[in-house]
């Protein structure tokens, strides 16, 4: 019997390690929020009430980045990944800014029950998810335990050159006919090689959904806006460089061609003193796609030396949770 060329996709998967495939086996709860009139898409692991742990993924990218880490960092935790407006699952906005990304962030976090234990939550943030990591310790820094910034510069315009010319609006996805001929043209941004093509064959398939009629007809293509770059609103480089009232880390990849030595010079310039710098080796901008165990091993040991587990409490009972006004 001759196969549909989407079934056939579905079986020509990549073999995986078995602690990638224990973790995507950890499913996370799914659910949507709104948030300013836009459906959130969230995806939260662990018990609620416990110390809290938000993920923000990359530009164009979506929650599932974080599925096969999330799990391996829930132990104790109240983990939680969502997908910025725009991109993944969530829903488009006529125009998106930084700043609208951030109160998404806390949203969620108070939403997912991150502001309900004792131990303040910790935010960890990839790449341009960084940008919005940096705004919301900013913003409620006081309420944080701290923020992780995962390969992510600091001032946010003079990363554009390496993902090409900003698109006008009015720009479509392709739509492939297959889901096959759909993961044959996933890349990264800014472009790298691939080293573990389970992650690639997963991020894949995330990344992509059946396109309905008024998105461009019958067939698969990408999920983010295709004007999302176009619709963005700039955030200054002193507003992502200003103080914040929290700890703050700092992780890269070894290789990263983001993370040029004049753009991590600023970053020294204006980080604290005392700032936890971890580097990654061998490992490319997208760390988690490069070195997802090593990723894993230093956040373990930064969240360990931030929240010893002696420290984690259980959930506090309702009449004592508080929230960010």
């Amino acid at each position: 019997m001759t196969q549909r060329p989407d079934a056939a996709a579905a079986e020509r998967r990549p073999v995986a390690p078995a602690w990638f495939d224990a973790a995507l086996a950890q499913a996370p709860e799914r659910t949507h929020l709104d948030v300013e009139g836009a459906e959130i898409e969230v995806l939260s692991w662990g018990e609620r009430g416990a110390p809290g742990l938000l993920l923000l993924h990359g530009l164009t990218a979506h929650a599932d980045w974080w599925s096969f880490i999330a799990p391996m960092l829930a132990q104790g935790r109240r983990v939680v990944a969502f997908s910025l407006s725009g991109m993944g699952r969530s829903g488009w906005r006529d125009c998106y800014s930084l700043e609208q990304h951030a109160r998404e962030a806390i949203a969620v976090a108070a939403a997912t029950g991150l502001f309900e234990s004792i131990v303040p939550p910790i935010l960890i943030g990839h790449s341009f998810g960084s940008f919005a990591t940096r705004i919301v310790a900013r913003t409620i820094g006081a309420k944080l335990g701290g923020v992780v910034l995962v390969d992510g510069a600091l001032a946010a315009g003079d990363t554009d050159k390496e993902y090409g010319d900003v698109p006008v609006r009015g720009h479509r996805h392709r739509v492939y006919p297959t889901l096959e001929q759909a993961i044959a043209r996933f890349r990264f941004e800014p472009p790298q090689s691939c080293e573990n093509p389970f992650i690639m064959d997963f991020l894949a398939r995330t990344s992509l959904g059946l396109t309905p009629a008024d998105r461009g007809g019958d067939g698969w293509s990408w999920r983010f806006d295709p004007d999302l770059r176009a619709k963005h609103r700039a955030t200054g480089s002193a507003e992502l460089l200003a103080p914040v009232s929290c700890r703050v880390a700092f992780l890269f990849g070894d290789r990263s061609r983001l993370m040029t030595s004049a753009r991590l010079e600023l970053i020294r310039r204006h980080a604290p003193v005392d700032a936890p710098w971890i580097v990654i080796p061998d490992a490319g901008h997208h760390i988690m796609v490069d070195q997802p165990l090593a990723l894993i091993a230093a956040l373990r040991a930064l969240l360990e030396a931030w929240q010893p587990a002696a420290t984690l409490a259980p959930p506090i009972s309702p009449s004592k949770r508080s929230v960010p006004a």
